[in-house]
């Protein structure tokens, strides 16, 4: 079973949408926008995924430096707290499988998430080859 946290507006997340979907899955899809967070919920998916909140923070498009959250000083309580409110400020997508958690940027991360891949050649939204013809990865 695959889970994507999953943003439709986000380029990297409709990406990464798309190569799971390619690949053969059929993900469970958490609008987080829409549905928010609870506490325990990010604790766990930032704890699987090694992240802790200021890493798993959105700095960009995102209200944090307004809330004042990019200063260094602002504790990791206080970002999760805002997180909380502002389901925004989680950068996405984080992708959930049989092969673990992870923050999906760039998209190609999450590859290392899936048993199985889409046919190659492969190019993400933007047009950028991620896997050749045979299938392997472009570095």
């Amino acid at each position: 079973m695959i889970v994507i946290y999953h943003n439709p507006e986000c380029g990297t997340s409709r990406n990464v949408l798309k190569i799971i979907e390619d690949a053969g899955y059929q993900p469970t899809i958490i609008e987080y926008i829409e549905e928010g967070w609870t506490q325990g919920q990010l604790l766990g998916l930032f704890a699987a995924a090694n992240l802790t909140p200021r890493e798993a923070l959105r700095t960009t498009k995102s209200p944090a430096k307004e809330l004042g959250l990019l200063d260094e000083s602002v504790s990791d309580e206080s970002i999760l707290q805002a997180m909380l409110k502002h389901p925004v400020l989680v950068n996405r997508p984080i992708v959930c499988s049989n092969k673990g958690v992870k923050l999906c940027r760039p998209s190609e991360v999450v590859l290392d998430l899936l048993d199985k891949w889409p046919a190659g050649p492969y190019n993400k939204e933007d047009g950028e080859q991620i896997l050749d013809a045979l299938g392997k990865r472009v570095v």
